[in-house]
Formats: C-alpha cells, sequence, structure tokens
C-alpha cells in the first residue's frame, strides 16, 4: 500500500504551488499570509500569534508537558513556523532543560521562507527566531536541548516515513487549510497514519470542528473534546486516545455527528487529487442514510 501511495503520488498529488503569497495584517498586531493556491489565509485574522498560543500551546497543556524531562512535538502544516515558535517559547520559559524532539511537516518551502526573509518571526525571542531561521533554510536545527527538522512535501508521504521510523510524539499540532480547500489532509486515511505517531498519552489539537474531521478521528481510535479556537465561532477539537480530561461535546456537537455532514473524507492510497476526494466523499453522503444536515441545522437555529 505504502508503494503504490508513493508512486501514483507523482500523477495525484496537488500541482506545483506557484500561486502568490500575500502578506496581511491580523487583529493582534502579528501578519499571516494569504495562498492563492488554497485560497486561504494560514491563520484566523482574529490574531496569528494569539491562535498559535491558544488553539495549540494552552490546549495541549504544554507548559504543564514541558516539566517533562523530554518531549515529542509534530507540528503538521508547519507554515509560518509560528505554532513551533509558540511551543519551543513556553518549553524554554518554563523548563529550558527538557529535552526537545521535534518534527514539522509542511508542503510549500516559499512559506516558511517568507517568514524569515519578512521579519514575520521578529516578536520571538533572538534564540527561537535562529531555530526558525536554520529549519527554513537548512531544515534542520540543533542544541543542547532540541533536535528539530522540517520535512518538505506532502505530508500525506512524509507521515509514512515517521511511521516507518517509529516516531511517537507526546503532542500534535494539527493545522492543515480548511477540508473544503485541502481535503487531502483531513481524509480518515491520512488521519490514520497522524494517530500511528501520537503515542498512548499524547494530545492533538486542531482549530476544526467539523463533523467529517471528528467521525475521521474517531475513526483512526481517537477520543474527542472541545477545545477554544482563536476567531472561529465554533470551538476546536482535542484529540487523545482516551476520554479522561476532554472537554465533552455540547449535545449540538453530538448531534451534528449523525449527520451526513459526518460523512469522512476518503483517500484510501493516500494520494488522490482534492477533486477526487471531494467527489467520492458527495458520492458517499448522497447514498448515506445519516440525517440531512440540513435538518440538524433548522432545529438548532430554531432552538
Amino acid at each position: 500500500m505504502v508503494s503504490m501511495a508513493i508512486s501514483n503520488s507523482r500523477q495525484s498529488v496537488r500541482p506545483s504551488l506557484t500561486g502568490a503569497l500575500t502578506l496581511e495584517p491580523t487583529a493582534d498586531g502579528s501578519f499571516t499570509l494569504f495562498s492563492e493556491d488554497f485560497g486561504e489565509w494560514f491563520h484566523s485574522r482574529a490574531g496569528a500569534y494569539t491562535e498559535a498560543q491558544t488553539t495549540y500551546v494552552e490546549a495541549t497543556q504544554l507548559a504543564t508537558l514541558a516539566l517533562l524531562p523530554a518531549l515529542t512535538i509534530l507540528d503538521v502544516c508547519y507554515g509560518l513556523g509560528y505554532n513551533t515558535a509558540a511551543a519551543l517559547t513556553t518549553i524554554s520559559q518554563v523548563n529550558p532543560l527538557c529535552q526537545v524532539k521535534l518534527v514539522g511537516l509542511e508542503l510549500d518551502a516559499r512559506v516558511p521562507q517568507q517568514a524569515v526573509a519578512q521579519h514575520l518571526i521578529a516578536p520571538w525571542p533572538e534564540d527561537i527566531q535562529t531555530i526558525l531561521q536554520q529549519l527554513a533554510t537548512d531544515g534542520q536545527a540543533k542544541g543542547p536541548s532540541l533536535q528539530a527538522r522540517l520535512m518538505l512535501g506532502d505530508a500525506r508521504q512524509t507521515v509514512q516515513t515517521l511511521v516507518k521510523e517509529g516516531f511517537q510524539a507526546d503532542v500534535i499540532f494539527f493545522d492543515p487549510f480548511s477540508p473544503p480547500h485541502c481535503p487531502e489532509l483531513w481524509t480518515v486515511d491520512f488521519i490514520q497514519q497522524v494517530a500511528r505517531c501520537l503515542n498512548p498519552g499524547g494530545r492533538l489539537a486542531t482549530y476544526s470542528c467539523a463533523a467529517a474531521v471528528r467521525t475521521a478521528f474517531q475513526q483512526a481510535g481517537l477520543s474527542l473534546g472541545a477545545i477554544a479556537a482563536t476567531g472561529r465561532r465554533w470551538p476546536g477539537t482535542l484529540a487523545q486516545f482516551t476520554p479522561v480530561g476532554l472537554a465533552p461535546l455540547s449535545q449540538q456537537e453530538q448531534e451534528h455527528l449523525l449527520t451526513r455532514a459526518a460523512v469522512p473524507y476518503r483517500d484510501p492510497i493516500l494520494s488522490d487529487s482534492a477533486d477526487t476526494i471531494r467527489h467520492r466523499r458527495q458520492e458517499e453522503q448522497s447514498q448515506s442514510s445519516l440525517r440531512p444536515t440540513s435538518h440538524w441545522r433548522r432545529q438548532w437555529l430554531s432552538s
């Protein structure tokens, strides 16, 4: 299966990214980029730095985990490096002796490079800036208490490398573009691979609460909880192998998982195009016996 995904990926993965990356301000004074290729911003317009701190660092209780002697982090869709920067800053403040192993997965090398070139990382401490610069230029950064690498390419393929290595993360930041714009990284099949990189007591945080996404996490064997998601109307999601300590989903959220919106995206060979993945889901939704999502929406709008 792995060899098939790799060989087919040459024909089916998203075409080379050549669209413009436009600098955009956010409400907390930080900057993000708008991707012409995906038609989305990299962060919430409510605040890029705030999102990294709240949705990822605080949601995973990283400050508490940093008290451990060692910590492993997987940053899926590294982007401008803000989630990594917020994590490393927090760890260094809490426990500078914590031995950190960090891997970032990123498709577009231009993004971390532009973050450095346009001084978007300037507000972070100087030592953190140096790490982000090294990752953007060399793909790795090492120090007395850090081993970090940035793996470029389609995350559906690079995650398989991590699985083969037996990589196990205490914390996973899961931050792709939204499911409608980047369905490739929200499929059951990809999320199952990511879950294989999460240690039994680990935590995964994402801004998304889409029913299709949450169903995919459940099918990967993960329990779900709600978390605050900066600048978004709905909560994000915290996923882990045990339900202990998770904030329960509301009744509205639970019922959303019983509608056709919960039909997940699928990509069995981990190399299908975005259009193929969308079409497959639409076909499955059209044949689903689940409750129409419009009925759920009307119920809760009127309540």
